[in-house]
């Protein structure tokens, strides 16, 4: 690839009517995906105008790509009393009434709401 001078690619794309805004003290870039990083250090940095959408370039001599570690949700608390309150109410396993109250956010009602509608009416 060809050595980029900003100076001359402003130059140039000033003939053609785009202003070109180069950023100074750019200490690092870095571009997040899901399950990693690209992180750019001392890069050179222009921001091209072209009416309504704006182009910025980012010029480097190395970057460096890292993965992400993945990060596990936290459990939700479920406080005891509420476990045990479901289960009376709805006859459930200790293990469903958990569940059902993790997955509503910890609304007791709708928790026994939900798992009444499960169970088979017989």
């Amino acid at each position: 690839m060809l050595p980029v001078n900003l100076r001359e690619l402003k130059r140039m794309l000033k003939r053609y009517g785009v202003e070109v805004e180069e950023l100074q003290g750019v200490k690092g870039v870095t571009i997040s995906a899901e399950d990693f990083d690209i992180v750019i250090r001392d890069p050179q940095v222009a921001i091209l105008n072209l009416g309504q959408q704006k182009v910025v370039q980012i010029v480097c001599s190395s970057l460096e790509r890292v993965r992400k570690e993945p990060r596990e949700a936290p459990k939700p608390t479920v406080a005891e009393e509420d476990v045990e309150f479901v289960v009376e109410q709805t006859g459930a396993s200790r293990e469903e009434a958990i569940r059902a109250i993790a997955e509503v956010g910890g609304d007791v009602a709708r928790a026994i709401m939900i798992l009444q509608e499960r169970r088979p009416s017989g």
